[in-house]
């Protein structure tokens, strides 16, 4: 076994969210720094204004999926190179669970919207057809992340979900990994909801 995955789930109204959480013109920066600025149609910029799309779902919730990698593996991957390889391999892994649990509570809970965590899957890296300014070819299944949308991740995990981020300082894996995703909705939702992951 690789890791075990646990599941943390809190809310915030939106309106709460976006007043203490949201800073699009810090965290926009960021994403100007990486590769797939402008190249995929799930990050910025976009041709619309975020706000009012987020404003139409007045409940938040924040899902933190914690992959806590087993001490075997963490010792089969001491090097900077099968680190970046393994965090790779079993983040596009647990993603495309996370992706379908949460495609699968939009059709459970009418009027939700999900938030993928962190950058597009749905094509093989660098065939976004947005680089040749054509339409995205899955537009219902695409989803853009919080951080897209300018949100803050790091505050998001340390004071909703009560969580610390961790990363690779030596070259070995982390004890975990934190993966955040939203889902959006015109109505509260049941306290029991939950992603449903092995």
């Amino acid at each position: 076994m690789k890791y075990t995955l646990k599941n943390t789930v809190t809310f915030i109204p939106t309106s709460q969210y976006l007043q203490e959480y949201s800073q699009p013109e810090k965290f926009i920066e960021f994403c100007k720094q990486c590769h797939r600025y402008t190249k995929s149609w799930a990050c910025p910029p976009f041709s619309y204004d975020p706000i009012p799309l987020i404003n139409t779902y007045p409940y938040t919730y924040i899902i933190g999926t914690q992959v806590c990698f087993t001490k075997e593996f963490r010792d089969q991957n001491q090097t900077v190179e099968k680190t970046k390889k393994a965090g790779s391999d079993v983040m596009f892994e647990v993603r495309a669970l996370i992706d379908q649990e949460l495609l699968r509570l939009e059709k459970e809970f009418a009027g939700t919207r999900s938030y993928y965590a962190g950058s597009c899957h749905l094509c093989p890296e660098e065939s976004c057809t947005r680089k040749d300014n054509q339409p995205c070819r899955f537009p219902n299944l695409i989803r853009p992340s919080l951080e897209a949308f300018g949100f803050d991740i790091g505050k998001t995990t340390s004071q909703l979900l009560g969580l610390e981020l961790k990363w690779s300082t030596d070259g070995s894996l982390p004890e975990y990994y934190i993966l955040v995703s939203g889902l959006m909705s015109l109505n509260k939702l049941p306290d029991s909801f939950q992603l449903e992951l092995p």
